[in-house]
């Protein structure tokens, strides 16, 4: 069983670790430093999938002193959502650094990460973990505390920022589907002003899951929040991308490393890529996973 002395302790060695990397980073100077500062988001908000997101650029040194304060940030703050998290999209690059002590230390940070992570998820409760960690560090946001720090020592052809749109995915079996849709079929639905048409719904929603044959394999995919992240290239498919919750670190690059910067973000009308999807249940994003 895990103790809060050990939850404690492995916070402590994660929170250490990271300050001593600010403090080397604050130490080494920097010979770029960009901050996309994002708007923040209220509790009051946090259900609200925002069509456009404006992007405020900060350089120089109020750059790297908000790029240093991203890697501690990991306690929820009053009024403002700790459900979705604040993002820090930035770039800092370090130059005439002692590439191996910062790249060694930067490993020491995401391995406490890892550690701290692996130590919170060994509670298999929900409700227990919350109760675990936050009686051990009050107003600790853990999905803050396990980001990772993303980094490059290797120089690149370009280092750039986007706007990435994901799912949430879950896997469901049929029996799965319809126990949901069983517990939907009682919710009192405030958006149905007729509490019969919406069991009719459901109704419906409840034949065709169960028309599938007993082995058809299902899927909810959700869509999320879109996320800012950093594109890495080197040649057109020597290239990888990461996220961007928190600032990236380039050491000791190439004088012609080609930069950009995040944009604000507005909700295209359509996308090239999209996909067409064919939902069993819409209001669910359920689909059959086809092979």
């Amino acid at each position: 069983m895990v103790t809060k002395v050990q939850i404690r302790s492995q916070f402590d060695l994660l929170n250490e670790l990271t300050l001593s990397l600010i403090h080397e980073l604050k130490e080494v100077g920097f010979a770029k430093a960009e901050y996309f500062q994002l708007p923040e988001i209220s509790s009051t908000e946090e259900n609200i999938i925002p069509e456009s997101i404006s992007v405020s650029k900060i350089t120089g040194e109020l750059a790297h002193k908000a790029i240093l304060n991203a890697f501690s940030d990991m306690y929820k703050k009053p009024g403002l959502s700790s459900r979705v998290l604040k993002r820090h999209p930035g770039l800092l690059v370090i130059k005439e650094a002692n590439k191996q002590a910062i790249i060694d230390r930067i490993a020491q940070v995401n391995s406490a990460k890892a550690a701290f992570k692996n130590c919170i998820l060994a509670i298999d409760n929900n409700d227990a973990r919350f109760e675990a960690v936050h009686n051990a560090m009050p107003n600790l946001i853990t999905l803050a505390a396990y980001r990772k720090i993303h980094s490059e020592i290797e120089s690149p052809f370009s280092v750039r920022f986007t706007w990435m749109h994901k799912h949430a995915t879950k896997t469901l079996t049929k029996k799965m589907a319809l126990e949901m849709l069983e517990k939907s079929a009682g919710y009192k639905n405030p958006r149905m002003i007729d509490q019969q048409k919406w069991q009719s719904l459901v109704a419906q929603e409840q034949v065709r899951v169960a028309s599938l044959g007993e082995k058809e394999k299902l899927r909810i995919r959700r869509p999320t929040r879109v996320s800012p992240q950093v594109n890495v290239r080197y040649t057109a498919k020597n290239r990888y991308h990461v996220s961007a919750a928190l600032p990236f670190i380039l050491i000791n690059p190439q004088p012609d490393v080609k930069f950009g910067e995040l944009p604000s973000y507005h909700k295209p009308l359509s996308h090239p890529r999209k996909r067409e999807y064919d939902f069993l249940v819409d209001r669910l994003y359920l689909e059959q996973v086809t092979k």
